[in-house]
């Protein structure tokens, strides 16, 4: 059992969060509800007796029943706004929030109005909370390359046209399972992206060996790696992605109860990845069908690593480098974590 002082600590604390997708926050009680109204029958009337996984792959075939739920614009507002209710109730102030459109688009829904609708909630959410979130569009790789150019140029297209929503999408990147998947599939669409000014990241590294993420970051220009768990395995690629800041957007817990990769968090290599001079953050990745939240991440990470309440306030601050942030809203977050954190240092 972790210290709920503990949490509340780092509840207090503010803390971004650029791994976390937006579908896997989703309420238990919304799936059944939108479920329910959208016609898609469950195998159960508690979602939560779906959320045990024993592989990646395992655990993506709950994720995209959980997608299925979503058929409308009103859906996906009422998702993202519980999203930043949720996520403010634990002491997220910015998020950078993956959202995976590729299902949806294959069944008829429209991306405009996928956006539309994630912007309507969040606008809603951040009202009524002041935390900010901004939107990654994530390419599913289960599509293939031809899919994700696809999806890249018709978002694109939106953003030129000033479609509504689209401001808040100020990057791609991809997801769903890693194996037999080559990332060169997706240089076309990277390309793309980079030429229209949208930042790019991609999952990479909870199933494969290094040299698939140093194709990311060499092949595809990705800015941000989302997970990374291999990368300890190469020195030279850790000492050249350390050198170049490059962030990596780590989810111990996710890997633990998703991926399956370690038993314990005290065999992660999260502390392996921090010693090495990486700079890597902590997030969620799923947090609703986890059952997660950032300050309980960020206080189970503190009591397996014994690390200090200086220790986390370091995390805080490297996750708001690791931002697509402007320098100035980055200066004024670093603000906000140091004040909060010397307040933190000064309590028993």
């Amino acid at each position: 059992m972790l210290d709920q002082a503990a949490v509340a600590a780092m509840t207090r604390l503010p803390k971004v969060e650029l791994h976390c997708h937006v579908e896997g926050t989703m309420r238990p009680a919304t799936v059944a509800e939108l479920a329910a109204r959208n016609g898609h029958a469950l195998p159960t009337d508690d979602p939560t007796e779906l959320y045990h996984y024993v592989s990646l792959d395992d655990f993506l075939t709950v994720f995209w029943l959980v997608q299925s739920t979503l058929g409308s614009r009103d859906d996906w507002a009422r998702l993202a706004y519980e999203s930043v209710l949720d996520a403010a109730a634990c002491g997220v102030v910015y998020r950078e929030t993956f959202f995976t459109p590729a299902r949806h688009l294959e069944a008829g829904q429209d991306l405009a109005d996928i956006v539309a609708g994630l912007a309507d909630g969040l606008a809603a959410g951040e009202a009524e909370t002041g935390t900010r979130v901004m939107l990654v569009c994530d390419m599913d790789r289960a599509y293939g390359g031809a899919a994700a150019r696809e999806l890249t140029e018709r978002l694109i297209e939106l953003r030129r046209a000033g479609a509504a929503g689209t401001e808040r999408v100020i990057g791609v990147g991809m997801d769903s399972t890693e194996l037999g998947v080559d990332p060169v599939d997706f240089v076309d669409a990277y390309r793309l992206a980079a030429k229209a000014g949208l930042r790019r990241t991609a999952h990479q590294g909870e199933n494969n060996p290094p040299p698939v993420i140093a194709t990311c970051v060499d092949v595809l220009g990705a800015e941000r790696i989302d997970h990374g768990l291999s990368i300890v395995d190469d020195p030279e690629l850790t000492r050249r992605l350390a050198d170049r800041r490059i962030p990596l957007t780590v989810c111990p817990t996710s890997n633990i109860r998703i991926a399956n990769a370690v038993e314990r968090l005290e065999d992660h290599p999260y502390r392996a990845m921090r010693a090495a001079g990486l700079l890597a953050t902590l997030n969620t990745d799923d947090p609703a069908m986890i059952d997660l939240d950032l300050a309980t991440e960020y206080a189970a990470v503190q009591a397996a690593y014994s690390y200090s309440r200086d220790d986390m306030v370091a995390i805080a601050l490297d996750g708001v480098e690791a931002t697509w942030l402007d320098d100035e809203d980055k200066a004024r977050l670093r603000d906000r974590v140091r004040s909060v954190g010397a307040e933190l240092r000064a309590a028993p």
